[in-house]
């Protein structure tokens, strides 16, 4: 059975919010990387690596507030476009991360899920992936989902595709085709949407995100560049979420 997080981790120098909800499932877009290097005259590997232990401060701080998803965009199917040298950077730090950090993501209850385009890793990366899912399939803690190689357009054409093979195979009727059978043959099938949705290092944009899953999500935009993102911003945007009114459309 896994172990919960440690009280001894501490996450800022308060508790989670009061007063206001706590989202069921945040998602991240992790944004400033890149500048955080460039302002400190490193390499953009540099500041991948400090990427990565923002994201493992911020699963431990997402546990301790209560949030029962999280899922965080690591790496889009358009940065497969970016340098191959920075490419070749990422995709070490991807294996070093599978291999060194399961072991305690799994020991703190995290169950690790990743979605997105498996075929354009290495297999290598796939089998680590393959293993580190099945290892911490059972825990409950925490979900955390890895957007890998992940683009939301492609996946909404992937799961419409799904959908014709099921009609021209005559296993679906086209009229019992709605909201809730798209869904069902996406990458998040078994995941609920996001109730907030985090953008770090200023930029207001959503980038190819979660896009049919977001669509009455939360917004909060944060100036903070990613590998400075502490728990103490994840608090500050629970706090800013519980104090909005979501009205799905409905008259206030």
């Amino acid at each position: 059975m896994s172990q919960p997080i440690s009280t001894a981790v501490k996450i800022g120098t308060a508790e989670a919010p009061d007063g206001g909800a706590i989202p069921r499932h945040v998602a991240i877009i992790m944004d400033g990387n890149g500048r955080w290097a460039k302002a400190r005259s490193l390499p953009r590997a540099a500041g991948h690596r400090e990427g990565a232990e923002a994201l493992r401060r911020i699963v431990r701080a997402a546990a301790e507030f209560g949030v029962d998803y999280l899922t965080v965009f690591g790496f889009s199917s358009e940065n497969w476009k970016r340098p191959a040298e920075e490419v070749t950077d990422l995709m070490g730090l991807l294996r070093l991360y599978l291999r060194k950090e399961i072991a305690e993501i799994d020991r703190e209850g995290v169950r690790l899920r990743v979605i997105g385009d498996r075929d354009r890793l290495s297999d290598d990366i796939i089998k680590l992936i393959e293993d580190a899912e099945q290892r911490t399939g059972a825990n409950t803690r925490l979900n955390l989902t890895v957007a890998l190689s992940y683009g939301g357009r492609a996946e909404i054409v992937r799961a419409a595709q799904r959908l014709a093979k099921a009609v021209r195979a005559g296993s679906l009727d086209p009229e019992d085709i709605n909201e809730d059978s798209f869904h069902r043959h996406l990458f998040t099938a078994d995941i609920p949407d996001p109730d907030l949705v985090i953008r770090t290092s200023g930029e207001k944009r959503i980038s190819n995100f979660l896009l049919w899953q977001s669509a009455y999500a939360e917004y909060v935009f944060m100036d903070k560049l990613w590998p400075d993102f502490a728990g103490e911003d994840l608090k500050s945007a629970i706090a800013e979420f519980g104090g909005r009114k979501r009205r799905y459309g409905a008259a206030g």
